[in-house]
This record gives C-alpha cells, sequence and structure tokens, in this order.
C-alpha cells in the first residue's frame, strides 16, 4: 500500500490547521501535526471530501493536463456523462462533442455508452444462482476502496464486471486500431475526463490490470472551462449526434445504475456517510433482500465529484432535460453473454489500513490500552488535538504518533488546577509574612 498514487494532495503553506478537513473526512485519515494538515496515505480513500470542504484550498486534485492531447498522434476523449451537466442552456449534447473536437481531439468515445453495455451485462450477471446478493456496484472507486479496507465480507458481493470507463477505453481503442492500422499502442491517446479524483487514482493504479487501456485522466473542471471558449454555435455547420441513450447518461445521478437493471428489489444512495451506514448494514446482515446496491461517494452521483463545476442538484436537472428526447438505450450487447474482457481480472483485494499489528496477541494488548486511554479523556471529539475523536487520539498515542499532554482539554484542567493550588498557598504566605496580619491573629485568639 506504500507505493499507492493519489490523487489528493495538500499545499502546506495554503493550510491554516483548522479542523473541518479532519472532522469530515470519512476515515480518519487526516491529522493536524505542526500547525497544518498530514493526510495517511494508507487510510485515504481519495474520496475528495476535504478538497470540497477545504476554505483556504490546500486541499486539490492531481491529474493530468489537457496539454496530454499533443503527446500522441490520435487522441480519443473518453468524457464521463456528468460533463454534460455542467453546462447551463445546453440542449443538445452535439454541441460539447464537436466542442471536444474543437479543443484537439480526434476522436470522443461517449463513456455513457459504455455503461449502457455494462447495465445490460449486469442484468445478466444478477440472474445468476451462484452469486452473493445483494451485488454491489463496483462503478465508484471510492466504495470499491472503502470495501477493500473495512469490508474484507463483502469482498465477494462486488460486481465483478469493469466499470464502463474501462470498457469505453478498450471500444475506443479497438476502434482506432481498426480504422488506423498503422498507429501502434503508443500513438494512441485515449483520455479521460473524470469528474472525481478517486477514478484518477483507479486509472493510475491500475485497477483494471492489463485493461487498463486509458493514458491519461483530466479532470471534468478543466474541461469546461477550455470548452466556454471554444463551443460556439456554429448555424452553417451540423452538430454530431450523441450515440448515447437515457440509461447511459442516467449514470451520472444516483439511480442511474439501478434503474437501468429494470429490477426493482435495488437500493441507490449517495453521500460518503449514507454509503458507510449502508455498508455496515449489509455487512451485519440487516440488510438482505434486495439483489443490488448502488453506492455514490459523492452528494448526487458523479455530477458532484470534486473536479466538476456546477451544483450537484443543478447539474441533475439539467441532465434530466438532455435526457428528455434521447433514446432509452441505442447501444446493447450482440449476444447474452458476458464476454470474458468485460470481467475485472484483478477483482478486490483485503487490504486494512488500520491493523494494529500482525501478531494478533499485541493486537488485542494494543486495543486494550487505547480503550484505557480513551475512558481517561474528555470524550467530547473536540480535535484540538489534532485527531478527529478521541478513539483515534488513543490511538495515536499507543502507535506512538502523539502524546497525552496533546489533549488541550486535560492540559486546561491542569493547569488549572495547579493555579488553585498555587492561589492557596500563596494567600498562606501572605498572611504568614504580614505582621499585622499576624498581630490581628494573635489578639484574636
Amino acid at each position: 500500500m506504500a507505493d499507492y498514487k493519489h490523487s489528493v494532495s495538500l499545499e502546506v503553506s495554503k493550510c491554516k490547521g483548522c479542523t473541518t478537513c479532519l472532522k469530515r473526512c470519512p476515515t480518519e485519515a487526516i491529522r493536524i501535526r505542526d500547525g497544518h494538515a498530514v493526510i495517511n496515505s494508507d487510510r485515504c480513500i481519495d474520496c475528495g471530501e476535504c478538497i470540497k470542504m477545504c476554505a483556504y484550498r490546500a486541499k486539490k486534485a492531481v491529474h493530468d493536463s489537457l496539454d496530454c492531447i499533443g503527446k500522441y498522434k490520435y487522441t480519443v476523449a473518453l468524457p464521463a456523462p456528468s460533463l454534460y451537466g455542467q453546462f447551463d442552456h445546453m440542449d443538445n449534447i452535439g454541441y460539447i462533442i464537436r466542442g471536444l473536437h474543437d479543443l484537439g481531439f480526434d476522436d470522443v468515445f461517449e463513456v455513457a455508452c459504455a455503461a449502457e453495455l455494462v447495465s445490460a451485462y449486469t442484468r445478466l450477471y444478477i440472474k445468476r444462482s451462484d452469486i452473493k446478493k445483494p451485488v454491489i456496484s463496483s462503478a465508484c472507486p471510492t466504495i470499491s476502496r472503502m470495501i477493500s479496507m473495512n469490508y474484507p465480507f463483502l469482498i465477494e458481493h462486488v460486481l465483478p464486471i469493469l466499470p464502463p470507463v474501462d470498457i469505453a477505453a478498450y471500444l475506443a481503442r479497438e476502434k482506432v486500431k481498426a480504422s488506423h492500422p498503422e498507429l501502434t499502442d503508443e500513438e494512441i491517446g485515449i483520455v479521460f475526463i473524470s469528474p472525481c479524483p478517486a477514478k484518477v487514482s483507479y486509472v493510475k493504479n491500475d485497477f483494471a490490470g492489463d485493461r487498463n487501456y486509458i493514458t491519461d485522466v483530466v479532470s471534468v473542471r478543466d474541461v469546461y472551462f477550455a470548452l466556454l471558449d471554444v463551443m460556439k454555435e456554429r448555424e452553417d455547420e451540423p452538430l454530431e449526434n450523441t450515440e448515447s441513450g437515457m440509461i447511459g447518461i442516467g449514470w451520472a445521478t444516483t439511480g442511474g445504475e439501478s434503474t437501468a437493471i429494470f429490477n426493482e428489489r435495488y437500493l441507490a444512495a449517495d453521500g460518503i456517510e449514507n454509503c458507510i451506514r449502508v455498508l455496515d448494514q449489509i455487512d451485519n446482515e440487516d440488510i438482505t433482500s434486495l439483489d443490488f446496491v448502488e453506492l455514490n461517494a459523492c452528494d448526487g452521483g458523479c455530477v458532484g465529484g470534486a473536479m466538476t463545476v456546477a451544483n450537484p442538484y443543478i447539474a441533475q436537472a439539467r441532465l434530466q432535460t438532455l435526457k428528455r428526447y434521447l433514446p432509452v438505450s441505442p447501444n446493447r450487447p450482440a449476444s447474452e453473454w458476458i464476454p470474458d474482457q468485460y470481467f475485472n481480472e484483478r477483482g478486490i483485494e483485503y487490504n486494512p489500513a488500520t491493523l494494529l499489528s500482525e501478531d494478533r496477541k499485541v493486537a488485542r494488548q494494543m486495543m486494550q490500552e487505547i480503550e484505557a486511554i480513551k475512558e481517561s479523556l474528555p470524550q467530547i471529539d473536540c480535535g484540538s488535538c489534532g485527531a478527529p475523536t478521541c478513539m483515534a487520539f488513543a490511538e495515536d498515542i499507543v502507535r506512538g504518533e502523539a502524546n497525552v499532554d496533546d489533549c488541550t482539554v486535560i492540559m486546561k484542567m491542569l493547569f488549572h488546577q495547579y493555579l488553585d493550588e498555587h492561589k492557596e498557598r500563596s494567600v498562606l504566605d501572605k498572611i504568614a509574612s504580614d505582621p499585622i496580619l499576624n498581630l490581628k491573629k494573635e489578639n484574636a485568639e
């Protein structure tokens, strides 16, 4: 896990050491040390919550630049469907597709088209009798990483079919090689336009294995502002038609993937805290009557990603308008079986980030120490110690990453106790050294 390539980074010079990100991180990956935030790479899931919440813009997403277009002889854009919801007064996706060509892309392959194929394959998969249910969508990399870290018994529930972006990349590359056989793999650029940092990390860490055909990942935000400059209405030129339908574009918002499986036994949730609550319930077998679960770490779905521009709910409303006159699903599989190349050959492995020790006896002893220290703490989870909760602070102490005197509440209590004790002593000393007070005391006696 040490060589994991994260897409969320911290710019220390901008960080003020406030506790906003500390409180909002769903995996308690952030601490405040020496006046600024520190991100634990083993715990970070690249959800982007800290990017959205930081008032000082000290957190940022690391991704490729749009200049990558010039690196290849032939470059294909893979726009996520969430890109379409960023533009106001947009009644035709053709403007966006044409704008991507104007930016310098040689071709555009819509991820929404591949999403419709994945929806069809998911319908086939959940009909199988040899699988664990509920089947959990693998489309959100944040959720997949969360499961790999904290929910080992749910790994078998994750849909093994590749996410739409990987299938889109595969189909785009095959299309280019068929039309331009003279090009080598190194001369073909497959550029994914991503709405969130988690998808950047997914690509950069090769979670699709040998089936990762994406060469670069740029942000929806950068593409949006670039398109504003080049996307002009040209009445004398015809627009390019979108090849995706209502189902594919619907994947950009919560519930879009679930409704596309044509099965009422589903659950769709968004927001990382809500998703964790659902995972806990599935893990505890409190939810057993469902066939499919769609979880999106971002509010509203992918339209709420940290690398987007528009308010997610406004973007969702815009997509509803764009979908209105589109066909349901123009992209359908050629057969009733799932091709082998569409399965994720790597799968998800259990990688616990909170493991105290490989030795169970040592881990048990450390846990007892943590519980004992926690009981001695104020248990108000104020965050002033630099940890999000008293429990996390107690764990930091046992791991040797913090000291008890980092707790400002305890130090304040000790300080007042010290003042009270010395105040009484100073009064007694003053009486003992004052002859007038001593004389009055003697006369009184």
